[in-house]
């Protein structure tokens, strides 16, 4: 209890100032509003600053960005670059979105730092990203698609890379990227710092980090394939047919303001879309179909709040960081189990609560339990009044897909708290493809640290 206590201690009472960053990214971090470390970056930071490699297992939302950007920065910042700034950090990400959002992070706390930048991904023109990469730039933040493309128009150079990042490492495995990966690690040099954030670990991961690392440091701030402290969780039966009255119903009747809500495929985000929005929900669509910029638009237009309800794919599970997300919906829930764990962590992030809810129809049961043995518990179930399901209605086979066997260590089911209504009872009762396709917060006072 006593090492436990001092634990608590040690953590609640660090600050930035105690990791070892300079002047120069202490004053950035500090313009973005946060004195304190989440525990990924009080534990990550100092390793990278010694110049180790690290395998890195954090939830989304803990911060796990800021833990390799700022001790990246100033590693590059603390060894004078050649004449000819060449790339010498190089991040990879599954998705556009998570592309971006990481090069703004780059930017806010290298701000005061002499370093170029960029980012490069598919779904827009490759011109420009050549124009910014012949300027020369010192960190550049890519999926693995477009980057092969760059390399293949020699527009690249990848020979003086000094630290390399695999970011969602697991996310960029289940998409496909493994071959990808292997090529752009063929083209680095052998001698360079690696690190690789994971939200899950499984056995591809391992065998990676196996290939890739250098006698890393284990750093897990979490249980393995858990969700977030925060995260209440509450599962509602309901008929397939009667799915999107229930929605429509749960964000009229408790005024939610602000959610995300999935599906398994991009027409049937279309579709729920409208739906919703002659219901009277002002509502939008994002998948991997839809352009760059209207994806951009899209998740602008949610964030400022001009769009109530985000529909989106898996694409969407990781990357999107929104702030102070109330609401996840699993409209229907995912064919992987450990994409139910990436899409609930878009809430209640930075320490923030959250709410997820799951529309189960019968057809689903085994999705479901193939989540529940996942995370090691049972997720709480509400059957609101007036949406009963029909027990007449017999299972049609569910689409499975690329269902993988549930693994890792035990895992946290919250009782949704608040979310159950007070009308409801208890009850027990393609992969992405490569290349141009590659799929892609004003912080608060008392926000301890950044989630980006």
């Amino acid at each position: 209890m006593g090492r436990f206590q001092y634990f608590l201690e040690y953590y609640f009472f660090m600050t930035f100032n105690d990791l070892g960053l300079s002047a120069e990214l202490l004053r950035a971090v500090s313009d973005q509003g946060y004195s304190q470390p989440t525990p990924i970056q009080a534990k990550a930071i100092p390793v990278v600053l010694e110049g180790r490699d690290i395998l890195a297992g954090a939830q989304t939302g803990t911060g796990k960005t800021a833990g390799f950007t700022l001790p990246l920065l100033q590693r590059l910042s603390a060894n004078k670059p050649s004449q000819k700034r060449v790339v010498r950090a190089l991040v990879l990400t599954p998705t556009r979105e998570l592309a971006a959002q990481v090069s703004d992070s780059i930017k806010a706390y290298g701000k005061h730092l002499p370093l170029r930048s960029a980012v490069i991904f598919g779904g827009v023109s490759i011109r420009p990203q050549i124009n910014i990469l012949r300027q020369g730039i010192d960190i550049l933040v890519a999926t693995p698609g477009r980057l092969l493309d760059h390399v293949s128009q020699k527009t690249l150079d990848l020979s003086q890379v000094e630290i390399l990042v695999l970011d969602e490492a697991d996310r960029m495995l289940d998409m496909g990227f493994i071959h990808d990966i292997r090529k752009v690690l063929a083209l680095l040099p052998k001698q360079r710092q690696n690190l690789l954030f994971s939200a899950t670990f499984s056995r591809e991961i391992k065998q990676l980090a196996d290939g890739l690392l250098n006698s890393p440091t284990l750093i897990e701030v979490a249980r393995r394939n858990t969700t977030a402290e925060r995260v209440s969780q509450v599962v509602h039966q309901v008929d397939k047919k009667r799915k999107r009255e229930l929605l429509s119903f749960l964000i009229g009747s408790q005024n939610w303001q602000q959610v995300l809500v999935f599906t398994r495929t991009k027409h049937g985000a279309n579709r729920l879309a409208g739906q919703l929005a002659k219901d009277g929900l002002r509502s939008a669509a994002i998948h991997g179909n839809k352009s760059q910029g209207a994806r951009t638009k899209a998740l602008a237009d949610f964030k400022q709040g001009k769009v109530r309800v985000l529909v989106a794919t898996d694409i969407a599970a990781r990357g999107l960081d929104i702030d102070q997300l109330p609401h996840v919906v699993n409209y229907e829930l995912p064919n992987v189990p450990e994409d139910y764990v990436h899409r609930i962590g878009r809430t209640g992030r930075a320490g923030n609560e959250g709410q997820a809810v799951s529309l189960v129809s019968i057809d689903e049961q085994k999705l479901l339990r193939d989540i529940e043995r996942l995370l090691k518990c049972e997720v709480p179930k509400v059957v609101i009044e007036g949406y009963q399901p029909d027990p007449s209605i017999v299972a049609e086979p569910a689409q499975n897909g690329r269902q993988k066997p549930a693994g890792g260590r035990g895992g946290n089911c919250r009782n949704s708290g608040q979310a159950r209504p007070k009308t409801g009872r208890n009850t027990n009762g393609n992969k992405a493809r490569r290349g141009n396709n590659s799929a892609r917060r004003k912080p608060q006072a008392s926000r301890v640290a950044p989630s980006a």
